[in-house]
């Protein structure tokens, strides 16, 4: 049981990179077009898998082509590790989606990483295999020719480097939903599935990293306790493969758990631009409130909210959103009644059929399918979004993608 157990757990770890850049292609070349997030995410997934490849090669074989030719080039990807999951987490839950010159900065590790081990790289391909087999075959001294830092200070970086940015990208994650509350009173109807996916791949980078730094802080410290184990023993080699193995095929695995991150419902605003998409949304509150008809003006205030979309969540009532603006119901239906001539129900489907023809138009509905769509803006049927579609573009919604791209 012990050998098939060790067997199952190697072939775990070789699998586990190989699986994971397999994913990271389907969500950079097939599914960023549904979620643009999704493209950080790829490239996140594309640097962990790789370094772990990297990594396990040179664990399982002892090749000097792993050792003196992947080992020191892979290794500013392992500080791309941290900016991409940081983008990422950015990216889906901020309401700017562009990139801004700032965001640069995140790189500025990995390009530093990369220009202090150019004398190594740029070495001859005989002298780099000549050195690794001194290292792999005689010395395991990793005494490399490195600008400015060394190996061992390099490896301690990286472990760090990925922490804090776990860190940071938690951190940024509820002061945004801070921000949304503040702004607009509510958050996105997705924010639980949001924050258990989140705190699911940052727990597992923090403990993967956690792990590697354990591993180094053995190799080149005294020997400590830990709750009565040896620290050799804790984080010895096995070990620190088994975790990391583990860990990074769980987040491959875990991934697929989270289907709404793979189709579009994990962003917390729409892709297009918000300030056009208010414009259209004014019109359909067609008319001021009058002071005399409702007892004050709350266009501004009703303008605001609409902003963070909540008319596409399925619980959306009157009641709701007579708590989200502390307005009594009596004095919101008879504005919907009185000023819009319309009951809520035909201004909520309005909004909604409105926030499905911005999809359409601006490209980001092409692979959504009608049932989806449907799920997306709020509606419980398929039928019910069909017959609310018809009456108020005067077309089917196949009709209507169909003519646009004519």
């Amino acid at each position: 049981m012990f050998i098939l157990g060790l067997i199952y757990f190697t072939l775990l770890e070789i699998l586990a990179p190989v699986f994971g850049i397999f994913t990271s292609f389907i969500l950079l070349y097939y599914l960023s077009s549904l979620n643009r997030s999704n493209i950080f995410l790829a490239l996140f997934f594309l640097c962990c898998n790789l370094v772990v490849m990297v990594y396990f090669g040179l664990h399982y074989s002892k090749m000097e082509f792993w050792e003196g030719i992947c080992f020191v080039h892979f290794l500013p990807l392992s500080f791309l590790l941290g900016p991409t999951l940081f983008y990422y987490v950015k990216h889906t839950v901020s309401e700017r989606k562009e990139f801004q010159l700032t965001d640069y900065l995140h790189l500025v590790p990995a390009v530093f990483v990369a220009i202090a081990t150019l004398p190594f790289t740029t070495l001859p391909l005989e002298t780099k295999t000549k050195m690794a087999h001194e290292i792999v075959n005689i010395t395991e001294d990793y005494n490399l020719p490195f600008n400015w830092v060394t190996f061992e200070q390099l490896l301690y970086g990286r472990s760090i480097h990925v922490i804090a940015y776990a860190i940071v990208s938690l951190v940024y994650f509820f002061w945004n939903k801070r921000h949304l509350l503040a702004k607009y009173g509510i958050i996105p109807t997705n924010h639980r599935i949001i924050q258990r996916w989140f705190f699911t791949l940052i727990t597992l980078q923090v403990v993967i990293a956690g792990t590697s730094l354990g591993h180094m802080i053995t190799l080149y410290f005294e020997p400590f306790d830990i709750l009565g184990f040896s620290s050799t023993e804790v984080f010895s080699e096995s070990h620190f493969f088994r975790i990391c193995g583990g860990g990074f095929f769980i987040q491959n695995f875990f991934l697929f758990l989270f289907p709404n991150i793979l189709y579009g419902n994990i962003s917390y605003s729409l892709d297009f631009d918000s300030t056009s998409t208010l414009q259209k949304l004014k019109s359909s509150i067609a008319r001021p409130v009058k002071v005399h008809e409702t007892g004050g003006d709350f266009t501004q205030q009703l303008t605001d909210y609409l902003q963070g979309h909540p008319y596409i969540r399925k619980d959306f009532t009157l009641s709701q959103m007579s708590f989200d603006l502390k307005i009594p119901e009596r004095t919101l239906s008879a504005y919907f009644n009185i000023d819009l001539n319309k009951t809520f129900g035909e201004w909520k489907n309005d909004l909604r059929i409105e926030y499905v023809v911005q999809l359409i138009n601006t490209g980001h509905a092409e692979r959504y399918t009608i049932e989806a769509l449907a799920t997306n803006a709020g509606f419980l049927s398929r039928s019910k979004f069909i017959d609310a579609f018809k009456v108020r573009i005067g077309q089917t919604p196949s009709a209507y993608i169909k003519s646009k791209k004519a």
